[in-house]
This record gives structure tokens, C-alpha cells and sequence, in this order.
């Protein structure tokens, strides 16, 4: 302790501190674009901004990073803010840096997404009226964050075709057909029913339950679970989904 407390920065590094004061400052701002999927569309959570720039406009849920925290550490407590979750799939998207991006000053955004279950346990902050849009009619949105979105979306896209994030996106326990919905959702596309089955089973990466799904036909679809110890062992394997 008493080796930290007599500390001494040398001569030399001084000069480079004192060197900073030299250069322009900014500030670093984190935004989140969170992602759920409903059984049928995959879709965006978004707030009414209420304060200036932008007073009133729809916006993804942002803020300025803290001294004592890192981006990521910004990241995750903007999430849990408005959502109330922790130890969530989130990952750093893209560093939108143009200089007149933000009206309010110079703004440096470290973007980054996150899969969260929308019927979950999710406790939204109503202050920021927070609510679910479909990714394929989005409101108008504050500065670049329409672009955030459309950068995520193909993020997801390129990550879902060999990473099992999708499921993050599901319960725990879903049919086949749920399954394919949101993989269409995902693509913004539709896949043969019977090929994807036949896709997805051979992996060998999910574990047949011994209840059904009978909302939808009297037959029923039988459950799944994604078994993440096979997909551990199968990984390295270099798994394509789609």
C-alpha cells in the first residue's frame, strides 16, 4: 500500500499527460439495439426521447459512459436500466464517429446489440416509454440510429448462419415451426418446411421433449431445447445453420 501511495509519475510521463490538454475532447456515448422476437416478426425496442436533441422523437436506449466504467460496463447498464436483465447475449456492433452526427455536440457512439426474450421477465422503465417495433416498419429515429439498426440486423444475420444466437431469442422450450419462424424473421425470408427440419435436426444440437405444442393443430408439434453441452463438443466443427 504504502509503495502506491508514494507513486511518483516520472518527468517524462508528465510531459505527455500535460500533452492532452492540448487536444480536442469529446464525448463517448454508448447505444443499444435491442432485439425480441414475437413468434412472428423479429422487432426493436425503442423509447420517446425526453430530453433535447430530439425531445419527443423515437431513439434506441443510450447513454454517456461514466469515468469509473468501461464501454462495455456503459453497455450493460444501460440494459439492465431499461430492461431489468443481466447476463444477456450483447455484442459491440460499430463505432459511429461523424463529426455532425449528434446536434448536441461532438458525440462519439459505441453501438452495440443485444437478443433478449421478449416474454420474459423483462421490467421496462416506463419514464422512457419504452415499446416493441417491427424491424420492417421502424418510426422515424433520432441522428444515426435507423443506420445502427440496419447494421445490426445484418450482424445478426451473418452470426446466425453459424452461432446458435437465435435461440437467446426463443424460450427455452419451442417447436420446430417456432423455430423456422424466426429464422424467417431473422432472413426476411421463407424456407421449405421439411428441409429445415431436416437441417436443423441433423446437427444433433437440440433435445427432443416429451410434450407438444397443440394451439396450432390438433396433431401437435412436439418441444425442444437447444442442448448447449453437444453444442460445446460439436462447435469447432464450424456448425452452418442456414
Amino acid at each position: 500500500m504504502a509503495d502506491k501511495l508514494n507513486f511518483k509519475i516520472p518527468k517524462e510521463s508528465m510531459t505527455i499527460i500535460n500533452e492532452y490538454k492540448d487536444h480536442d475532447r469529446m464525448l463517448i456515448a454508448v447505444d443499444c439495439i435491442i432485439f425480441g422476437f414475437d413468434g412472428e416478426n423479429l422487432k426493436a425496442l425503442l423509447i420517446k426521447r425526453d430530453f433535447e436533441p430530439g425531445m419527443g422523437n423515437w431513439s434506441l436506449m443510450g447513454g454517456f459512459i461514466k469515468n469509473e466504467e468501461s464501454v462495455d460496463e456503459g453497455a450493460a447498464r444501460v440494459l439492465q436500466e431499461l430492461t431489468g436483465l443481466t447476463d444477456i447475449y450483447m455484442e459491440q456492433l460499430y463505432c459511429f464517429g461523424e463529426v455532425n452526427r449528434d446536434p448536441g455536440g461532438r458525440v462519439i457512439s459505441i453501438s452495440y446489440f443485444a437478443l433478449i426474450k421478449i416474454n420474459g421477465s423483462l421490467q421496462l422503465m416506463k419514464e422512457h416509454n419504452p415499446k416493441w417495433f417491427n424491424i420492417q416498419r421502424l418510426p422515424v429515429l433520432v441522428f444515426d440510429h435507423k443506420k445502427m439498426i440496419e447494421l445490426a440486423k445484418e450482424r445478426i444475420r451473418i452470426r446466425a448462419t453459424s452461432r446458435p444466437i437465435g435461440f437467446e431469442l426463443l424460450a427455452e422450450n419451442f417447436t420446430l415451426p417456432q423455430l423456422q419462424k424466426l429464422y424467417e424473421a431473422i432472413y426476411d425470408t421463407t424456407f421449405d418446411k421439411r428441409n429445415f427440419s431436416r437441417k436443423i435436426l441433423s446437427l444433433n444440437i437440440l433435445k427432443k421433449l416429451d410434450i407438444k405444442e397443440k394451439t396450432n393443430s390438433k396433431k401437435g408439434a412436439f418441444y425442444y431445447t437447444f442442448d448447449h453441452n453437444k453444442y460445446k463438443k460439436l462447435e469447432h466443427q464450424g456448425l452452418k445453420f442456414i
